[in-house]
């Protein structure tokens, strides 16, 4: 059985890893679904502390990526991506569909992050594993 790219490493009793796999895409190569248990999310808040916004403040007079923030974003993701894959496990889904983030800035200085996508229960495909998809 050949992992996924976008599979984590760990045992999982349902597809042989441990949190649920992610997909962007609205369906899972290789696997049929077996079973829609609906949305799933994960959200952070996240804010710069004071010293981080004088320095990147101070990067913005020389212009360029202000890694500070950027360094921010990633770990903000990350954060809802982790969350997202445990709160689809308490409902029993070993994968996540359609798998998109949104984010809000809230106040002046804070972002909400969201990563939300479809819990399923998925089960590898039988045969040449080839699945089509109709677009119409």
């Amino acid at each position: 059985m050949s992992v996924p790219a976008a599979a984590p490493m760990m045992a999982n009793t349902a597809t042989g890893w441990g949190l649920p796999m992610l997909f962007t895409a609205p369906y899972a190569p290789g696997y049929k679904i077996d079973r829609v248990l609906g949305m799933t999310y994960g959200i952070t808040v996240r804010s710069r502390g004071l010293g981080g916004n004088i320095i990147a403040g101070l990067r913005t007079i020389g212009g360029g990526e202000i890694k500070e923030y950027t360094e921010l974003a990633h770990q903000a993701r990350q954060q809802a991506l982790d969350r997202l894959q445990e709160h689809a496990q308490s409902m029993g889904a070993n994968a996540v569909i359609s798998v998109n983030f949104d984010s809000t800035e809230v106040g002046s200085t804070m972002d909400e992050i969201i990563a939300f996508g479809t819990a399923v229960v998925i089960s590898q495909m039988v045969g040449d594993g080839q699945q089509f998809v109709k677009l119409s």
